[in-house]
């Protein structure tokens, strides 16, 4: 597998789950704004979508979209743990997962890195936050992980777009049980190593 990254973009969350898995990757850096790969390819003619992830699948197949990124990971290595059974309840709530992460938690702060992002846009995207963290701290009380309290894909990206935080103004202070998750999940050897090898730390 060969996965398309961007320091720090959502593709933090599949290059957490490859390593995690202990399956074999490769690793390509891609400049979005100039839409080039490390070695000097159109990355617009590897995804036309033109951002990351994209991940090369053992077949040679592009996949795209991080959540299905993310269960085809898991899915290569069922022994791993990073996804409950296909077909199974637990399965469908980590689709939930992923679903609210993607569309509450994702979209709005990844907004937040829009310079041309108004004022008063801001400040709205920052009570909606608000709200979905509330929720999300309520989630987090007296387990480590969102899904059945072990570590699974919706962790990577939860953790990945939480970190964003930091880069944008967004202070997590007054959600407790939100910055205990995220200090969890900075500690996992596997995460260390991605986000050594990204250059975020």
């Amino acid at each position: 597998m060969k996965l398309y990254f961007s320091s720090g973009a959502c593709s933090l969350a599949p290059h957490i789950a490859l390593l995690e898995a202990g399956l074999p990757f490769e690793l390509e850096k891609v400049d979005l704004k100039a839409k080039l790969t490390a070695s000097g390819a159109d990355f617009t003619a590897i995804n036309s979508k033109g951002y990351v992830p994209a991940l090369v699948m053992d077949n040679g197949q592009l996949l795209t979209e991080g959540a299905a990124v993310l269960q085809y990971i898991a899915d290569q290595k069922p022994e791993a743990g990073l996804a409950p059974a296909v077909g199974s309840p637990a399965r469908y709530q980590l689709q939930e997962w992923l679903t609210f992460i993607s569309s509450e938690i994702h979209k709005p702060m990844g907004s937040m890195f829009n310079p041309a992002q108004s004022a008063d846009w801001k400040a709205a995207v920052t009570t909606t936050l608000g709200k979905r963290l509330d929720w999300l701290n309520k989630q987090l009380e007296g387990n480590e992980y969102v899904l059945e309290n072990r570590f699974s894909v919706a962790d990577a990206y939860l953790f990945t777009v939480l970190n964003w935080s930091n880069f944008v103004g967004f202070s997590l202070a007054q959600w407790p049980q939100v910055q205990a998750f995220m200090a969890r999940v900075a500690a996992r050897p596997q995460v260390v190593v991605a986000l050594k090898a990204e250059g975020l730390i």
